[in-house]
């Protein structure tokens, strides 16, 4: 018997099963995979761009807004500026033609080292329900920028918020079918409570997380809660 015999044999045995599946149990198994049937939901009611954005504050996230891409340097400067960070900062290259030097940044489109401390992404969608960002690896979606900076900048077109995670999963496999080799899920700063109960941002990656909206009805930004 080879290891995946045996251990699928142990599997059945612990389900009460005596024999493999019958083929109509195969069949109705592998159209389950495929179709991707959803279970139960809560309603969601709400707006979905009001929600992400109240989700991201209750993460411990900031979030500005801009209405249109080429305001995003001068709001990403604003908030270097304001919270005295280093306007030194990696970027995803799809940014590389926004006028950055313009607004004072020093911007290089590489991934991100243990040196860097600002990292600028773009998304794949934005989770409404839960304030969760979603992002794909990738050639040009450097995984890093988002892991290694103290300060992970992500710019979130409103268009690309969608009302819950089976929503971006959909997507996901409509858009780009097979899957990338990692998708990165981020809700706000890294953090911990492991140590004695005490909550510690940036245990395991950015302990800083601002959110730009791009296509915000009212730009500017939000006060944390």
């Amino acid at each position: 018997m080879s290891a995946r015999e045996n251990v699928l044999g142990r599997i059945r045995s612990a389900l009460g099963r005596s024999a493999a599946l019958a083929d109509n149990e195969t069949t109705a198994m592998r159209a389950a995979l495929r179709d991707h049937p959803r279970g139960p939901s809560p309603v969601m009611a709400w707006e979905p761009v009001s929600r992400f954005r109240d989700r991201c504050l209750s993460m411990s996230s900031t979030v500005d807004g801009v209405a249109g891409i080429e305001q995003v340097p001068s709001a990403v400067a604003h908030y270097l500026a304001a919270n005295g960070l280093p306007l030194a900062c990696v970027s995803w290259p799809e940014f590389a033609g926004l006028e950055w030097a313009v607004a004072g940044l020093a911007i290089q489109t590489q991934p991100a080292t243990g040196e860097d401390a600002v990292g600028i992404t773009g998304v794949f969608c934005a989770i409404a329900e839960t304030g969760t960002l979603m992002l794909l690896s990738g050639s040009r979606n450097h995984a890093t920028t988002s892991l290694l900076p103290e300060t992970h900048i992500a710019v979130v077109p409103t268009a690309r918020i969608v009302p819950c995670m089976e929503d971006a999963w959909d997507l996901l496999r409509t858009e780009r079918g097979a899957l990338p080799r990692q998708v990165t899920f981020v809700s706000g700063p890294s953090r911990t409570a492991d140590i004695e109960m005490t909550l510690v941002l940036g245990a395991h990656g950015p302990y800083r997380v601002h959110v730009v909206l791009v296509g915000a009805l009212h730009a500017g930004p939000c006060p944390p809660h």
